[in-house]
């Protein structure tokens, strides 16, 4: 899939996997094994700026990707993430698709939301907020409505 196909279909919370085509070098080659992850990879879609006016895509938009934490004792240190245009030539792969009945936590409302928890349901969902400090969040449920268009534009499972 396109950047721009992701960018359009894939649901906040999916797991979408990049590449770039090239195949993954042997192990023992350290550098050139770190260069190649970087073009290949996968991350949690977490967020997507600019839109679409009527007909038209902005060509300015784009979508970010949670790649990893990194840190120790429960303290994240670092976070990483992708941020792709949607004119990126890199090849994109939907991996999983939120469930139905999951809840997903956005740090704010409107336009620059950003999906900073996925949750199996809204129990663990408030949960998880009692102890991470989001003041402005806002609960989405993943509805069986969002899952049926998916199917009907076949875009079931990738």
């Amino acid at each position: 899939m396109s950047a721009h196909t992701i960018f359009e279909h894939a649901p906040i919370g999916a797991i979408v996997a990049w590449s770039d085509g090239t195949p993954r070098p042997p192990e023992r080659h350290r550098r050139k094994l770190d260069a190649w992850k970087n073009s290949n990879s996968q991350g949690r879609l977490i967020r997507k700026q600019g839109g679409r006016d009527i007909g038209t895509l902005d060509p300015y938009a784009s979508f970010t990707l949670h790649e990893a934490d990194y840190g120790a004792g429960g303290v994240i240190a670092i976070r990483v993430h992708r941020t792709f245009s949607v004119g990126s030539s890199l090849h994109f792969t939907i991996i999983e698709r939120p469930s139905v009945g999951s809840v997903r936590v956005f740090d704010r409302s409107g336009d620059y939301a950003e999906l900073v928890h996925l949750a199996p349901h809204r129990a663990a969902a408030e949960q998880w907020l009692s102890q991470h400090g989001f003041p402005n969040a806002v609960f989405e449920e993943v509805t069986a409505d969002e899952a049926a268009a998916d199917a009907v534009e076949g875009r079931a499972a990738a």
